[in-house]
Parts: structure tokens; C-alpha cells; sequence
């Protein structure tokens, strides 16, 4: 035993206690050399009755036999002969000492991986001549071929010559740890691929106010070229990013509060100045006192779904062809209005004003001028009133005004007057000069209504009034105007007795498949037949049938004979097809409904999959919460939901997601000009993708022309009905009008 391989062995000791050990490869015994005196010593193997040589042995044995690892002694030759290695060996290779030493079965070098043993050698060669130690990383190939990660640390052991004899030293299993770190590096990859390519913007910002870290995607989001060029610029969010800054003390107040915010919708400033609506998702970041270090989440463009939305609101609430307030926001303000007079005790008049002959030049010079005219005389109306007052377009020629505070009626008939001269102004168009009157009733708040519907029937009923004295006249409410109502009261009574006298009949339009051409189903038309001369059409009668509670009963008839006629036709060997039936909003609103509807389709034998129900969109946006209740109802006995004329009445996309609708139906108002006006072509395109975004088929309403069928197949409208297709037919030529439909296709 060399005194070089004692020296070895030594290092793996405490200094204070090192001996010289040496270890006999033929023997595989441990030895000592120069053994010390000690006390301690000498009492241990006195009282063990072992030598003190062996109680040494003892310890090293054990001390090597516990250190986590292989500790190795190897020869500087080319096969790096073990000359000793430690009982970590079988642990840490799978191969035990005696195969390893003096390569008596296989050489260390062997089981080092291939690609690695250059870097062995590198690593050794750095210590010749130096007498450090070295460290280094590798794999080896562990006897059951698996691939494991070391870690060796070592030194040459030098007998005078620069080139060391041999090396000394200890390898450690690390494969653990390098795993971990491989998966730390694979989900930083992940984690920056990610964060590099995701189309929503990803941040972290500190607590006062500048970006720490940002995604490309956030850099696009702001205008700015690249995410150094948005870090560097800036440096102070609340006061260079939001359009107004105390969106970002709200923003911070609330993550401080909530821990997080989610959907928390702003306005920012891009790098050009363009201001655009973004939501964010973060959360804060705590330090370990629990303070907010940063803020980090995503931030995502909602441009285009805001102005969409505002879009929507816009024709929810304002009047799409004169952009004066619609139906809808008149009630509200209406409301509104009556309730501050209630509490301040000022009064409000209700103006309702209706052109004279109005119908002559839209029919004799077409819509299109007509239109050009219920925009001018928009202007002139809302020219008359002040900031305070309203002015609204309930539909065609009839505009309604709300003016408030007037001190008497003698103010508010000149102020009428006034309205009056400036509507009867001259019209100059292309098609020559014209002289536009109107008629204008007016109802106070309080003496002539207690309630909005009250002020606006008596309102209408005077304008009635006006006409009836001659048309471009004033006419305030009074008790001789109840002679008009009288006349309302007959009506009423003719409509109560019109379905026991069998007046009421159906009609019965196609819709057609815009891909096949085939007839999918009918919406059924109600008509009243009061004599065998007079054909009443709905618009004349419903509304006093809503007004009056008459649609109730109405509209049972209408739902039971369209299921029955629907049987029939299937029972006569027709194809089956769904029968579609309007339903009012007082109606729909009767608690026993979804009981009306499967009775009516028990009696008539009628299976439910081939009943639609339509609803006007305003209708079911009006107490929606309940409303979503007898939807879910309706669906789960099998019948079909339809929104009718979407587009024209208040819009929730919210509420809407959640309604189990199978369609949406485009109102003919969109469609009849949707090939000269391209806000309505935008607005057909935009119901359609939304409707089918949400599962739902899409219907055009009041087709009139090829062209408008095929813009509307064009893009991707999966139905359509109207007058190209079909008019309106009783139920008796109804099979011959699908046979032709069926020959043309």
C-alpha cells in the first residue's frame, strides 16, 4: 500500500482525526499506518478488547459505507482501473464493488454515456499538474440501462511528477435534481410560448405604476412596436395609459380589497393617441409582509365587442332611420318625467304628432323619400324643444314630444303653433318643393292621465281629433275626445264577440331553406273577416286586443287551430314541417302558458318538435330572469323558440346566451334595404355571425327580391321567408303553393 493511497483515503476524514489508512485490493482490508497515541483512543479499545487499528477500521468502514454516493479510488490509466470503491457502488450503478474493481467485470469508463466521456476526460485533464479538485456533471448507464445524472467530484493524487498517478473522489446520484431542472426548463419554455404568442396581453406591473414584464401581445394591444418600446415608455400606467386615470385607482382599490378583478373594463390610450376599451384579469402579488408587490393578469381588446354593444344599445334605445329616441326610451323618460313632477309638482305635456299625408308621397315618390322626410321633419321637431324635452319616433309618421315645466296651456298651444309653422315650412327636393302639415294632440301630466299609457292614448286620441277637424291643427285632450274612444269601445266589442261568431281566420306564409330551396315551415297569419267585404288586417286590431286583454283568448285560438291544421296537413300525407305561431307579451306572460301550450298539443295530437313559438325580441328581454323559467319549460316539452325581429328591440347579449331560442329572425326592416344601404347590410351580417356564435339558426324576414335571397345566402343566412318565396295564403291553397315551390326547386 503506497503511502499516496493512504493519503487518499485520509481526505474523506475530519481533520482532527485523521490517521493513515490504506486499503489491500487483494485482500480488500484496511490497514493503518503511523497510528497516533490518543486517550480516547486507547480507552475505546481497551474497553472493546479491540486493537486500536481496528476500531479505526471500523469507523472508516463505516463512515464510507454511509457517504451518499460512491466514494472511488482510480488509476491514471487508460481504462480507469478502480482501485477502490465504496459499498455506495451497488447503489449508485447497479453494479457491485468486485465487478468494477481492477475491471474485473467492466470498466467505470464503460458505463459512462457515450456522448459524455469526452467531458470526463476534458475535466480531469484540467487538473493535472494543479493539484485541485474537479467538478463535473454526467450520465452513466445504470446496469439497468436506464440513463442516470451524476455528479463527481475529485482530485489527482500526485508521487512527484506532474501527471497525477491516480484520481480520488467522490460521485453522487443526481438525477433527481437534473430532472426537476429539466421540467423547470420545460415549463419555462412552455410558460414563454405562452406568454410570447397568446393573442390576449399578458403583464406584470409593480405597484407604482410601470410595466416589469409584458408580452408582445400587450405591446400590439398599445400601439407600440415592441415590449422594450412600451416598458421604456411607460412609466407611469394611471396617468400615460388610461384615458381616465382614476379607472387605475379603482383597478388597484379593488384587487386590494378583492385579491383579484376580473372584467374590469377601461378606456386606454394607444402610442398614436386612438383610445380603445380594453378588460383585464389580475390579481396582486404579496411580499412576505403581505404588502402588494405587483400586479400581474391579462389584458384583452374589447373594441369591437363595446362598439357592437353600443350599436345594439343604440338601436335598443334611439330610432335607427332619424336617431330620435324609439318607443322603449320614451317610456323611460316618460316615467322618469312623471315621477319628478310627482315630486316636484311641475307639469309635463305629451305631444303626439302625426304628418299629414304622409302615406301619399312614400307610396306616390317611394320610401326612399319618404325616409329623406321623416329625417327632415325629425330636425325640425328637436330644433323646436329644448335640451330638457324629448323627442321620440314611435314608428312611420308618428313622432311624440315630452315638454317640460310649461307654466299653462296658452304657452304650450303657442309653443304647438310654433311647431306647426316650422314643420309646414317648405320641403325642397330633386323632385320638386312640398308642403308637409301635421296633426298634433297633446295630454298633461297630471289632469289628463295618471299613467304613461293613459297620457299617450289620450295624446293620440287627440291628434285623431285634429285630423278629424281638418289636419295642421292642435288639439288639447278633453272629455268630447271620449266620443273617439267610444268608437275604440265598439271596435272592442265586435273583437269580443269575433271568435264566437267565427270571424277570425289564418293564413298561413312559407319558410324556405336559402341552401335547398325546400319549404321548412309556416308562420301562421292572423286575419279578421268581419264581413264578407271587409278583411281586417292585424295591425289594426291586435294592438287593441293587447290593450284590452283580448289576446289571451285570441291567441289560444290562433296556437290551437295552426296545430290542428298542422296535423292535418301531415295526417293528408303532407311532409312534416313546423308551424311557427306569434305569441304576445301579455300573453306569454299568463302563468299557466307552458300549460296552455302542451294542452293545446295533447287535444290536437300535434307532436311538439313541429310548434315554434315567436317571440319579439322586445318581449323577451322585458323581466328576462323569469322569463328564462318558462323558455326552459317550453324546451324541455319540445317545442321550438324563435326571437322575432331581432334587431329592433332592447338587446341583452347576456340574457340572450341564455335562452334556449333555436332562432333568430332578422326584421324586415334590415332586409328591405339591406342592397342600398350598407348599415344594414352590416347589421344582417352581424346578426347573422352572432346568431350562429350561438348555436342558433338565422331567419330573414320580408325577402322581397332575388337579390336580397342571395346576399342573404351569400352569407351564410340559413332561412328566409316573404313575398319572393311566398305571400300569405289560407290554409286551403297552402298545399299548392308548396307543390309549386317543390316543382321550382
Amino acid at each position: 500500500m503506497t503511502k499516496a493511497a493512504v493519503q487518499g483515503i485520509n481526505r474523506y476524514l475530519p481533520k482532527d482525526n485523521r490517521d493513515e489508512f490504506g486499503f489491500d485490493a487483494g485482500t480488500g482490508r484496511f490497514a493503518v499506518l503511523n497510528l497516533p497515541e490518543s486517550p480516547l483512543s486507547t480507552s475505546i479499545a481497551g474497553e472493546a478488547g479491540v486493537t486500536r487499528e481496528q476500531e479505526y477500521v471500523r469507523m472508516l468502514k463505516t463512515l464510507v459505507s454511509n457517504v451518499q454516493g460512491m466514494v472511488y479510488r482510480c488509476r491514471n490509466d487508460a481504462d480507469w482501473t478502480m482501485e477502490f470503491v465504496s459499498d455506495g457502488c451497488e447503489r449508485l450503478t447497479g453494479y457491485r464493488a468486485s465487478d468494477i474493481l481492477l475491471n474485473h467485470r467492466i470498466r467505470f469508463e464503460d458505463i459512462i454515456h457515450p456522448d459524455d466521456r469526452g467531458l470526463m476526460h476534458k475535466a480531469m485533464a484540467k487538473v493535472e499538474g494543479g493539484g485541485e479538485p474537479f467538478d463535473v456533471e454526467y450520465r452513466i448507464i445504470h446496469a439497468d440501462s436506464s440513463v442516470r445524472w451524476v455528479w463527481e467530484r475529485g482530485i489527482g493524487v500526485y508521487d512527484g511528477s506532474p501527471q497525477p498517478h491516480a484520481y480520488e473522489g467522490l460521485i453522487q446520484d443526481i438525477t433527481a435534481r437534473k430532472l426537476a431542472e429539466q421540467a423547470v426548463v420545460e415549463a419555462e419554455r412552455r410558460y414563454r410560448g405562452i406568454f410570447d404568442n397568446a393573442i390576449e396581453g399578458i403583464f406584470r406591473t409593480s405597484a407604482d405604476g410601470h410595466f416589469i414584464e409584458a408580452n408582445p401581445a400587450l405591446a400590439q394591444i398599445c400601439g407600440f412596436d415592441s415590449v422594450d418600446e412600451l416598458v421604456k415608455s411607460c412609466r407611469d400606467i394611471g396617468a400615460q395609459l388610461y384615458v381616465d386615470p382614476e379607472r387605475r385607482a379603482k383597478f388597484m382599490h379593488l384587487v386590494s380589497v378583492r385579491g383579484s378583478v376580473s372584467g374590469f373594463e377601461s378606456q386606454i390610450y394607444r402610442k398614436n393617441g386612438d383610445v380603445i376599451w380594453v378588460s383585464e384579469n389580475a390579481r396582486a402579488v404579496l411580499d412576505a409582509g403581505d404588502k402588494v408587490h405587483a400586479y400581474e393578469g391579462m389584458l384583452a381588446d374589447i373594441t369591437e365587442r363595446k362598439l357592437y354593444q353600443a350599436r345594439i344599445e343604440q338601436q335598443a334605445n334611439y330610432d335607427t332611420l332619424t336617431g330620435l329616441a324609439n318607443r322603449s326610451l320614451l317610456q323611460d323618460r316618460l316615467q322618469q318625467s312623471m315621477l319628478a313632477c310627482s315630486t316636484y309638482g311641475s307639469r309635463l305635456a305629451v305631444a303626439f304628432v302625426d304628418l299629414d299625408r304622409f302615406k301619399f308621397i312614400n307610396d306616390s315618390l317611394g320610401h326612399h323619400i319618404g325616409d329623406e322626410l321623416l329625417k327632415c321633419m325629425a330636425k325640425r321637431l328637436v330644433s323646436c324643444v329644448r335640451d330638457i324635452d324629448t323627442v321620440a319616433r314611435l314608428g312611420g309618421d308618428e313622432f311624440v314630444l315630452l315638454i317640460h315645466d310649461q307654466p299653462g296651456a296658452d304657452s304650450l298651444r303657442k309653443m304647438m303653433e310654433r311647431i306647426l309653422a316650422i314643420v309646414a315650412e317648405p320641403w325642397l327636393i330633386e323632385q320638386g318643393e312640398f308642403n308637409v302639415t301635421a296633426s298634433v294632440g297633446v295630454a298633461r301630466y297630471p289632469d289628463d292621465g295618471m299613467d304613461a299609457q293613459t297620457l299617450l292614448k289620450h295624446a293620440d286620441s287627440a291628434m285623431y281629433r285634429a285630423k278629424d277637424q281638418g289636419r295642421n291643427g292642435v288639439q288639447f285632450f278633453t272629455n268630447d275626445i271620449n266620443v273617439q274612444m267610444i268608437e275604440n269601445l265598439e271596435m272592442e266589442s265586435k273583437l269580443r264577440r269575433a271568435l264566437e261568431r267565427e270571424q277570425f281566420l289564418l293564413h298561413y306564409q312559407p319558410r324556405i331553406d336559402l341552401r335547398s330551396g325546400a319549404c321548412l315551415g309556416a308562420e301562421a297569419l292572423i286575419r279578421w273577416r268581419i264581413s264578407p267585404q271587409e278583411l281586417i288586417s292585424p295591425d289594426r286590431f291586435i294592438p287593441l286586443a293587447e290593450e284590452t286583454g283580448l289576446i289571451v283568448s285570441i291567441g289560444r285560438w290562433v296556437l290551437e287551430t295552426a296545430c290542428r291544421q298542422n296535423k292535418t296537413w301531415q295526417d293528408a300525407g303532407l311532409g312534416p314541417m313546423v308551424v311557427s305561431v306569434n305569441v304576445s307579451a301579455r300573453q306569454f306572460r299568463q302563468d299557466d302558458f307552458v300549460q296552455t301550450v302542451a294542452a293545446v298539443l295533447k287535444k290536437t295530437g300535434l307532436e311538439a318538435r313541429y310548434l315554434e313559438i315567436e317571440l319579439t325580441e322586445s318581449m323577451v328581454m322585458h323581466d328576462a330572469e323569469r322569463l328564462v323559467a318558462m323558455l326552459d319549460e317550453l324546451k324541455r316539452i319540445g317545442v321550438q323558440i324563435s326571437v322575432d325581429d331581432f334587431g329592433t328591440g332592447y338587446s341583452s347579449l347576456s340574457y340572450l346566451k341564455r335562452f334556449p331560442v333555436d332562432r333568430l329572425k332578422i326584421d324586415r326592416s334590415f332586409v328591405q334595404d339591406l342592397m342600398s344601404d350598407s348599415d344594414d347590410a352590416t347589421i344582417v351580417r352581424t346578426i347573422i355571425a352572432l346568431g350562429h356564435n350561438l348555436g342558433l339558426h338565422v331567419v330573414a324576414e320580408g325577402v322581397e327580391t332575388a337579390e336580397q335571397s342571395d346576399f342573404l345566402r351569400q352569407n351564410d343566412c340559413d332561412e328566409a321567408q316573404g313575398y319572393f318565396f311566398g305571400r300569405a295564403v289560407p290554409h286551403a291553397d297552402f298545399p299548392a303553393l308548396l307543390q309549386r315551390r317543390t316543382a321550382a326547386v
